[in-house]
């Protein structure tokens, strides 16, 4: 599981950060990529990486303002051009459907893989047997979420090089000795699936939150996550600013991931006013509340590494 920063910037694009879009790299998990908004030219922020487009299979809007959005449509039509057959499924607020269909409809852009369009509300909004994401309306200008992704726990690895050890060789019995089982051999010995099996993986959480001014949703969706990707708009001496722009400031989302007892925070969409040689004194300013912070700038890729029960 990797997280791929695509762009980090806020409102408009700028030369050292384009605005928003963030993909976590599921490739390992379930050889697909999920996206997480879309802003004016992230296809060509792609084209700066090994991201595939044909393997994006879900695209979460946090809100439906341009810089989170207007990448979308050419994304959408790129992905046919490029090989792209499987189905796609979009997940956003009302009003998402209808900028899709009449972007592809008057561009006359016709898509050949299946796509689907979820209006979403809070709660669940995606489950499977290896993830659940679950959603939350923030406190934006208009109708804003987070989203809290949730990887199920894992049995442990089985442990190969022991079992041939013990004479017990490849085949479908480690299939059933994965799940555990029971199992008598040819040879009269009955061995526990269990006992070759490596400690239990705890399933890894992430919370990646739309445009926002600090509110209880945030801190719910954040509690506890391995990481969580938090707007940082403005530094901390623009608090006033921020309260009548619907945004937060970098001590704000500090707050979120410690009250939260969040593992570790990116600092996100952060306003061009700030240059590349404020970034520092930005980290800072958060890293007093909450020291394992971080700043995302575009092309920042990390990995999440899952960790034992």
């Amino acid at each position: 599981m990797r997280l791929l920063f695509l762009g980090t910037g806020a409102g408009v694009p700028a030369k050292p950060r384009n605005v928003s879009s963030l993909a976590l790299m599921l490739l390992e998990e379930r050889n697909s990529i999920w996206l997480f908004d879309c802003g004016e030219a992230t296809q060509h922020q792609i084209l700066h990486t090994s991201l595939k487009p044909r393997k994006i299979e879900k695209i979460f809007i946090t809100h439906l303002h341009g810089d989170h959005i207007f990448g979308l449509p050419g994304l959408l039509g790129s992905r046919s051009f490029q090989g792209g057959e499987t189905e796609l499924t979009i997940y956003g607020p009302k009003g998402i459907r209808e900028y899709v269909d009449v972007s592809l409809k008057i561009s006359q852009t016709h898509l050949k893989y299946p796509l689907t369009i979820i209006e979403m509300e809070e709660g669940v909004i995606f489950e499977d047997e290896q993830f659940m994401v679950e959603t939350l309306l923030l406190d934006h200008g208009i109708a804003s979420f987070g989203f809290r992704i949730t990887e199920k726990d894992k049995k442990g690895t089985l442990d190969a090089e022991r079992l041939r050890s013990d004479g017990i060789l490849p085949g479908p019995i480690y299939k059933r000795l994965k799940k555990g089982e029971m199992i008598a051999l040819d040879d009269g010995r009955v061995i526990n699936g269990n006992n070759y099996l490596g400690p239990d993986l705890k399933g890894r959480v992430i919370c990646i939150l739309g445009d926002t001014r600090p509110c209880e949703n945030a801190l719910i969706l954040a509690s506890r996550a391995d990481v969580v990707v938090h707007e940082a708009t403005f530094s901390a001496d623009s608090e006033e600013m921020a309260r009548d722009y619907f945004h937060s400031t970098t001590v704000q989302a500090a707050k979120i991931a410690l009250n939260a007892q969040a593992n570790t925070l990116y600092l996100n969409h952060i306003s061009s006013r700030y240059l590349k040689e404020n970034w520092n004194e930005l980290t800072e300013e958060a890293k007093a509340i909450f020291p394992n912070t971080n700043m995302a700038y575009d092309f920042l890729e990390l990995s999440i590494a899952p960790h034992k029960i």
